[in-house]
């Protein structure tokens, strides 16, 4: 009896030691160190998106943004121009918006800005916003309809004001993958563009909806990923493509571990990516957009704005407070996968 529970045991124990290792070889030497060095000074930042139907229903406006970054630890806020509702950015005062830079300046916050839109309107209207309060990033993606060649074609046009009126700005200018356009679409974009200050933002699910998988996007927006948007999400396939909904972070389909671990990675001498946006968004539903039986040429729909449905209006109330807390849940999540990092690098160097 005593040598078949030794032998049960050993082999709980073998299992246990091969799974830790099969896990843990995944990452090599150079990564280690890399992991090592930066997970400490790592450029987490609340994302307002988070607080999605509290900022809608302007329960949460964007200085309470920075309370939260504050009380969290964190090194920054990104906000959209539009969140807040009447309150929103777009809508304050001179005197207000100078009132939210001297805040975010006191409480040591670095902010980004983030539109939905590449239309020159709303890229100068929110250069000023930007430049009003003290923003070092601004977010865009296109949103427009037709076939692709003149969807890429006005996206050209757009990238060409923004080198010609705002190039020289300190401001920078990141473009983000959003559901429609694959990832070696949006890398010619940027290579094409001619402007210094462009890079690539890298939303963990978005790739989903132009038929990509993750880590494959991953590697061909790498050489141009500055910012990055942290999340999980379920894949609902959908015909012959592919349709997301947002979830909890760690309970989802993305390969959360990996790409982060592959994110901070990049760039050899120094980290690559400037920021991490916590961007938990729990029920967004995107659909598919592009499919692997689609021609040279497919059709882009028009799409409005991202936006999470409210609930029924008896269930808004304990909805509102689950956001907040499904908010703080992904920040302790992102910390704990970063542990968990952190021991496999210490594992592998020793």
């Amino acid at each position: 009896m005593w040598w078949s529970i030794s032998i049960s045991n050993i082999g709980v124990l073998s299992l246990w030691i091969l799974l830790f290792i099969c896990e843990v070889v995944n990452m090599n030497a150079s990564q280690a160190r890399k992991i090592l060095e930066r997970q400490a000074s790592l450029p987490l930042y609340l994302h307002a998106y988070s607080f999605h139907m509290n900022m809608r229903l302007e329960q949460i406006l964007p200085a309470d943004l920075l309370d939260i970054a504050h009380q969290q630890g964190l090194r920054g806020v990104k906000i959209h121009i539009l969140d807040g509702e009447s309150r929103s950015l777009k809508y304050l005062s001179d005197q207000e918006l100078a009132a939210f830079r001297r805040k975010a300046e006191q409480l040591r916050l670095d902010i980004n800005l983030e539109i939905s839109s590449s239309a020159p309107a709303e890229i100068d209207e929110a250069v000023t916003v930007a430049e009003k309060i003290g923003a070092t990033s601004l977010r865009f993606y296109p949103r427009y309809e037709g076939h692709l060649s003149t969807v890429l074609a006005r996206i050209r046009d757009d990238l060409a004001h923004i080198r010609q009126q705002h190039g020289h700005r300190e401001l920078s200018f990141t473009i983000e993958q959003h559901e429609d356009l694959k990832s070696g679409e949006l890398v010619k974009l940027v290579q094409e563009s001619g402007i210094d200050s462009l890079s690539l933002l890298f939303d963990f699910g978005n790739m989903i909806n132009a038929n990509e998988q993750p880590l494959a996007a991953l590697q061909i927006m790498a050489p141009h990923i500055a910012h990055v948007h942290i999340k999980d999400a379920k894949i609902i396939p959908e015909g012959t493509g592919l349709g997301h909904i947002a979830c909890a972070s760690g309970t989802g389909d993305m390969p959360f571990e990996e790409l982060l671990k592959q994110l901070i990675c990049l760039g050899d001498d120094t980290p690559q990516v400037l920021a991490y946006g916590l961007e938990e968004e729990v029920d967004y539903y995107a659909p598919a957009f592009r499919f692997s039986d689609e021609g040279n040429d497919p059709w882009i729909p028009w799409r409005e704005m991202s936006e999470t449905p409210l609930p029924a209006p008896e269930l808004l109330s304990a909805r509102l407070i689950q956001e907040k807390q499904d908010a703080i849940r992904q920040i302790e999540h992102v910390r704990a996968v970063l542990k968990k990092l952190v021991t496999q690098a210490e594992t592998i160097l020793n």
